[in-house]
């Protein structure tokens, strides 16, 4: 029986400010005519990449024959680099409009190949920048300062000694990338375009499809009954599956236990670590304080269990919000709200922003076989960004507008700042411009919200979105750390085992053992749903992120002095910086507990609010 104590607040239903939209309009999907009007000009530019690749490799054992020299092959591998990520940008871009689509799958093959090239042709600078030596590499970089753009990625390479072969080495690794990435195209081809997905008949007489976006929408249905059904139709068809992706996953952790061995580590996370110089103390400090910090999480879902009036929680009623709405949030209104949330970032950032949304950077909503969720790819460094987006017209949707714009303005902004080669930063620094502005977001709709009910709904989709970007990235962080651990030391994983593993972080995560909420066998695979396990020790830092965008956006909202500079002086920075020491010299330092404390202190501080309308509301 429900709580008294929530049904006023369960029955408020918010009413739609505007309709919902409509047929896909030509504005609502991105222009690749802005990489290649054609894809003759691609096949075009792909002719001169492989010319220059030729240019490249009579570069070899002359790198430190003159400091023109030394500069020239340094500039035309950047070039050759451009080049490529303009190709592959347009390639996978083209692709993910339709996975379906033969002639899309081609080009995205095509641009692997040409990647393989690209890595095998280049591998032989490394181990001569090596061989050269930091003093040599110093007194060739004096002779021309416009060298000084090569500094960061020089000590990049430099310190790296340890873990760099010779010349052989590394060609030899570089002519087994290609065939070492069919684990990920397997998973993709699979779970984006050949799964059979299952339809079910919910409550109302409605037929509809659960692929990824239809989960993703139907598993937050206010009927209890539908959510189950969805949740068991969609893990049961998973689950048919769990052979299968448990081969493919295993092979995807052998492969990155055998790097990290070729290249000297002691395991796959400190390898994947070094790539950016972080702490390992990074890592472990996340994962300890997430689950030192659990408590709160179940205190979260026992809020949540008395919000739906529902007596033994489940894992299906993870997803509903805690508020009934029906407001819609179309794109355009979504990026108009957007907009006003960011105003406290500077009006050059705000312009920018605004111009980029109206000029084909987007491909909105969703479409039979286009690539489901949602990301943004910066790395065609002199285009613009581009983002790809499933828009639903909630208000996920538009948080999730709101965090790939952060990635967006991030790339802008640090393709506008530095140089070629120190404009693509990492994932590390990466989230968190894309966090800062959801809570940006949050901030700006608390305070246009006109009662507490539709303050309640953001106060929901708040405390929702901690849940999922620091708790539940911090469990898939400690599940990888779990089962790359066990491939680095030579045992085998299945399907089932993966489940096995999986389903106890799970259930510890979600209280299961405490009654908390109860998580079912079937749902277990889930592990084989999540595409990010496919870029090894990626997701805590979304984890991490969160946690230091949240202090960084507090500080430019209270006005701190300087506050708002050092922020953006980070997504300036691109990657011309490591990404630890940038974050730290900002003032927030993620190999300590206090800024994972802070995001904890914060879900707490929502769920105050909460229960305080709540018993307005009695």
């Amino acid at each position: 029986m429900k709580n008294p104590l929530f049904l006023a607040i369960l029955s408020l239903m918010l009413t739609a400010a505007l309709p919902a939209s409509g047929a896909e309009a030509a504005a609502d999907r991105w222009n690749l005519k802005d990489l290649y009007a054609t894809q003759a000009d691609w096949d075009t530019d792909a002719a001169r990449l492989d010319q220059q690749l030729k240019t490249l490799s009579s570069c070899a054992g002359q790198l430190a024959q003159s400091g023109k020299r030394f500069k020239t092959c340094l500039d035309l591998n950047a070039d050759v680099l451009k080049r490529y990520y303009r190709l592959s940008g347009y390639a996978s871009q083209y692709h993910d409009e339709d996975t379906g689509l033969a002639a899309g799958m081609d080009l995205q093959q095509r641009a692997v190949v040409l990647g393989n090239r690209v890595e095998e042709m280049t591998s032989f600078l490394s181990p001569e920048i090596l061989k050269i030596g930091r003093t040599k590499v110093n007194a060739l970089q004096r002779t021309d300062k416009s060298m000084s753009i090569y500094t960061h990625w020089l000590d990049d390479i430099l310190r790296s000694a340890p873990h760099t072969l010779d010349k052989n080495g590394e060609g030899l690794i570089a002519n087994f990338s290609a065939a070492t990435g069919a684990a990920n195209a397997v998973y993709s081809t699979l779970a984006d375009a050949d799964m059979p997905w299952p339809k079910v008949t919910l409550s109302d007489g409605k037929e509809v499809v659960l692929d990824q976006s239809g989960y993703e929408k139907y598993r937050a249905l206010g009927n209890r009954a539908d959510r189950k059904l969805v949740f068991d139709a969609f893990w049961g068809r998973w689950k048919e599956f769990e052979r299968t992706f448990g081969v493919t996953f295993y092979e995807q952790l052998k492969k990155d236990a055998a790097l990290a061995k070729v290249r000297r580590y002691p395991d796959s996370l400190t390898q994947a670590l070094d790539g950016n110089k972080l702490p390992r103390a990074v890592y472990d400090t996340l994962v300890a304080q997430a689950e030192l910090n659990l408590p709160t999480l179940h205190r979260y879902f026992r809020l949540r269990a008395r919000m739906l009036g529902v007596a033994d929680m489940r894992y299906y009623d993870v997803y509903p919000p805690m508020v009934a709405s029906d407001l819609k949030y179309p794109i355009d209104l979504s990026t108009r709200l957007m907009l006003d949330a960011v105003k406290p970032l500077g009006a050059d950032y705000v312009q920018a922003l605004a111009q980029g949304t109206k000029s084909g950077w987007m491909d909105v909503y969703p479409r039979p076989k286009k690539r489901s969720g949602a990301y943004m790819n910066g790395s065609v460094y002199d285009v613009h960004p581009y983002l790809l987006l499933n828009h639903n017209d909630d208000y996920e949707s538009l948080s999730t507008l709101a965090h790939e714009w952060g990635h967006a303005m991030h790339s802008y902004l640090a393709n506008r700042s530095q140089p070629f080669i120190s404009a693509d930063y990492p994932t590390f620094t990466a989230e968190i411009a894309s966090t800062t502005n959801e809570v940006l977001l949050l901030d700006h709709m608390l305070r246009i919200a006109k009662d507490d009910n539709e303050r309640l709904l953001y106060l929901d989709s708040a405390l929702e979105n901690l849940r999922g970007t620091f708790f539940r990235q911090a469990m898939f962080a400690a599940f990888e750390r779990e089962v790359h651990g066990r491939v680095d030391k030579g045992e085998s994983l299945t399907g089932e085992a993966l489940s096995k593993i999986y389903g106890d972080i799970l259930r510890r995560y979600h209280g299961d053992k405490e009654g908390v909420v109860k998580v079912d066998d079937l749902y277990t695979v889930e592990w084989a749903f999540i595409p990010h396990f496919y870029n090894r020790f990626y997701v805590f830092q979304y984890a991490t992120s969160v946690s230091a965008g949240s202090m960084f956006a507090d500080e430019i909202l209270k006005g701190v002095p300087g506050a708002r500079e050092r922020y953006l002086n980070i997504l300036r920075a691109g990657g011309s910086r490591y990404p630890y020491e940038l974050v730290k010299e900002a003032g927030v330092d993620l190999a300590t507990p206090a800024p994972y404390q802070a995001i904890v202190a914060r879900m707490n501080s929502i769920m105050d609010q909460i229960e305080a309308i709540a018993a307005r509301h009695k």
